[in-house]
């Protein structure tokens, strides 16, 4: 018996492959792109006979359904969760036959109300634990994800559940689903896999026996999230549309499909993006973290229309979105060929070096704590999920980030609302330090 985590270094996630010896396997919080699986299970020459969920996940649309329907999985999930769809509802105590090895499932609610954790013996000794979105490496879930009224409560059941995970044999394997990146983890760490007795040496939030010390640590730290977390977790409850044969295909008139209320998406580098593009388009470089940044900016209920250069892959673009829930894909469009030749209009978005900032406003949309952690002097701060309500005045700004990715996305947002004297920076903090010599300020 083998178990295969299968990271998705985006959501900052890992799924989990269990080899179960007999040409079957054990699929543990699969997402709906289920690419990683399906090749890593080829490879193996297994069948996925289960498929596990530890709880309705709020970050992606679980690929568990999909499985079941297409595959002839067995859907395993908790019974408190409501599903609407064919699956084995689990109570705490309950033990799964897997052909040999077993699962042993633990109620553990406190990231989710229904959560579980799942217990892998291989006869009568336990392995390893799936703790889903209940213990990490080095932390904990957050609990804020459900509803406002709940947090501090599911905050107090999290730290009973850490206690009850912690009482498992020191040698016990932890293999959580939030990591490193992750927006549920709370904080976010770096190592994806543990054992029992390392967390208990060595995750402070296991040392908190007081449960109200422990919810302040647990809430003290809590970040924003994506607004795609607030209604994921119930289109999971009501299962993921099943998909057949998804893709991406070419666009013909993009100016009609504006017209009728499509969203333009170009995912091209910044400097392609800045050096000419559809106006009013939204920028969202293609890399690891679209998916999120996608979640948190473009309109759930608007049709897609995706703009690419050629030697992007438009199937990673596609399943992003898809594993987000983003299932209305108008078609794309490679390369701006075909729009500039129609005499249609673009756009262009400065870029500037530390030097060429001048007396412009600065605008640094990067996430609270990095901006704790040394900014510019004198720099306005505004997440760039927050951008679209911010009240800023049209004056000149640069906007910054880390990179520049998030600040090319600024710019796009801002652009969008009006405004027409926006620049982008190109680098971040430690780099205009770094070129005008000048110091960081911190929080």
């Amino acid at each position: 018996m083998e178990v295969v985590p299968l990271v998705d270094e985006g959501l900052g996630n890992s799924a989990y492959l269990v080899d179960l010896g007999d040409g079957r396997a054990l699929a543990v919080d699969v997402s709906r792109d289920l690419r990683a699986v399906e090749r890593e299970a080829a490879r193996r020459g297994l069948t996925v006979a289960f498929a596990a969920d530890t709880h309705l996940h709020a970050d992606f649309l679980s690929g568990a359904r999909q499985l079941g329907a297409t595959r002839g999985a067995r859907v395993l999930a908790s019974a408190a969760g409501g599903r609407e769809f064919d699956h084995r509802g689990l109570h705490d105590g309950d033990e799964v036959d897997l052909g040999g090895p077993t699962l042993r499932v633990l109620a553990t609610p406190g990231h989710t109300h229904e959560h579980l954790s799942l217990l892998l013996s291989d006869g009568a000794r336990p392995v390893g634990v799936f703790t889903g979105g209940s213990l990490l490496v080095g932390s904990a879930a957050r609990t804020d994800l459900v509803a406002p009224d709940r947090t501090e409560n599911l905050a107090r059941a999290q730290h009973a559940s850490l206690r009850r995970l912690s009482a498992l044999p020191d040698e016990v394997r932890v293999w959580p689903t939030h990591g490193g990146g992750s927006f549920c983890a709370a904080p976010r760490t770096g190592d994806r896999t543990s054992t029992i007795g390392h967390e208990k040496a060595t995750n402070p939030l296991l040392r908190l026996a007081d449960e109200d010390e422990f919810v302040a640590a647990l809430l003290g730290p809590l970040g924003s999230y994506p607004t795609y977390f607030r209604w994921l977790g119930e289109a999971n409850r009501r299962g993921p549309a099943l998909l057949r044969s998804p893709a991406l295909r070419p666009v013909r008139d993009v100016r009609a499909l504006v017209d009728d209320g499509a969203q333009v998406v170009d995912v091209r580098p910044v400097d392609r993006y800045a050096a000419g593009h559809i106006p009013g388009s939204l920028s969202i470089p293609l890399r690891p973290v679209f998916a999120s940044w996608l979640g948190w900016l473009a309109s759930p209920d608007r049709p897609l229309v995706v703009v690419r250069d050629p030697d992007q892959d438009g199937d990673e673009v596609l399943w992003q979105a898809l594993k987000i829930g983003y299932d209305d894909l108008a078609g794309e469009l490679v390369g701006l060929t075909a729009w500039t030749d129609a005499g249609l209009p673009t756009a262009g978005t400065e870029l500037v070096s530390a030097d060429d900032i001048g007396g412009r406003r600065v605008v640094d949309v990067r996430q609270r704590a990095e901006f704790a952690a040394g900014h510019l002097p004198g720099a306005t701060h505004v997440e760039l999920g927050d951008l679209a309500t911010a009240d800023l005045p049209p004056e000149p700004t640069v906007v910054m980030c880390g990179h520049g990715e998030r600040a090319l996305s600024a710019a796009s947002v801002l652009e969008r609302a009006g405004h027409r004297d926006v620049a982008v920076l190109t680098g971040g903090p430690q780099d205009w330090a770094r070129v005008t010599g000048r110091a960081l300020e911190t929080w």
